[in-house]
C-alpha cells in the first residue's frame, strides 16, 4: 500500500511547508472537477490528515477523525445546500422556508446536511476535511466558481479579488477563503451557474482548453 508520503509525492524527510504545498497541489489534481476522481481525492486527503497526525511508518494508522463533541466549544456550524437541488424540487431561492424544506426532503447527504467549521478552517477547506468535494478553481479569491449564498450568518472574506460589491450585498461569497464568523450559518454551495456570476468562472481544466477546438 502507498505510504502517505508516496500519495502526496514528497520526500519522508520533508518540511512541514513541502509536504502542505504538495498537499495543495496534489488536491488540485485529484478534483473531481480537475479530471481526478473521488477516489483518488479522498486518498490524498486522507493521506494528509495521516502525515498531520504524526504518522509512522511502521505502525497501520488511519488518519484521525474529526470529533464532533470538541466543536462544541468553538468554530461554527454550517447548514448547507447544494443549489443545484432547487429546480429539481420546485424550490425558490428567496423562499424563507427553503432550509426547512431541505431538511424535510430526503436529499442525499452531498446535497443537505451540517458541520462544524473548526476556527482557522475556510468554508471550503471544511467541506473538503469533511468529505464533500465542493466546486473551486484557483482557491485564491479571483474567480467565482466557489461561491455560495449565505442565507443566514457571516462569512468574512480576507481576500476578493472578483465579487462586486452588489454580489456581496446579494450575499454572495467566496468559499475557497471565506471564514465563518457566526456561531451557525445556512449556506447554498454550488452557486457557480447563477447568471451573474458566469463571466465570473474560471474553466474547471483552464490549461486542457487553452486552445482553440479543445
Amino acid at each position: 500500500m502507498a505510504s502517505p508520503f508516496d500519495v502526496l509525492r514528497v520526500d519522508p524527510e520533508a518540511s512541514e511547508e513541502a509536504i502542505e504545498q504538495a498537499y495543495r497541489e496534489r488536491v488540485i489534481e485529484a478534483h473531481p472537477d480537475h479530471g481526478g476522481s473521488p477516489e483518488e481525492f479522498q486518498r490524498v486527503r486522507t493521506a494528509y490528515k495521516q502525515l498531520q497526525a504524526g504518522y509512522e511508518p511502521e505502525v497501520d494508522t488511519e488518519p484521525e477523525l474529526e470529533d464532533e463533541e470538541s466543536y462544541e466549544q468553538a468554530g461554527s456550524r454550517v447548514e448547507y445546500l447544494n443549489y443545484a437541488v432547487l429546480d429539481d424540487h420546485g424550490w425558490d431561492l428567496d423562499d424563507d422556508d427553503l432550509f426547512g424544506k431541505a431538511a424535510a426532503g430526503d436529499l442525499d447527504h452531498e446535497d443537505y446536511g451540517e458541520f462544524l467549521v473548526e476556527p482557522h478552517e475556510s468554508l471550503l477547506e471544511a467541506a473538503e476535511n469533511r468529505g464533500f468535494m465542493w466546486p473551486f478553481a484557483c482557491r485564491g479569491g479571483a474567480c467565482a466558481n466557489c461561491a455560495v449564498i449565505v442565507k443566514e450568518g457571516e462569512l468574512s472574506m480576507p481576500v476578493n479579488n472578483i465579487l462586486p460589491p452588489e454580489m456581496i450585498d446579494q450575499d454572495i461569497r467566496l468559499s475557497c477563503n471565506g471564514i465563518p464568523v457566526t456561531d451557525e450559518m445556512q449556506v447554498l454551495y454550488n452557486v457557480k451557474h447563477l447568471p451573474e456570476l458566469e463571466e465570473l468562472r474560471l474553466p474547471p481544466r483552464p490549461f486542457e482548453q487553452a486552445y482553440p477546438g479543445d
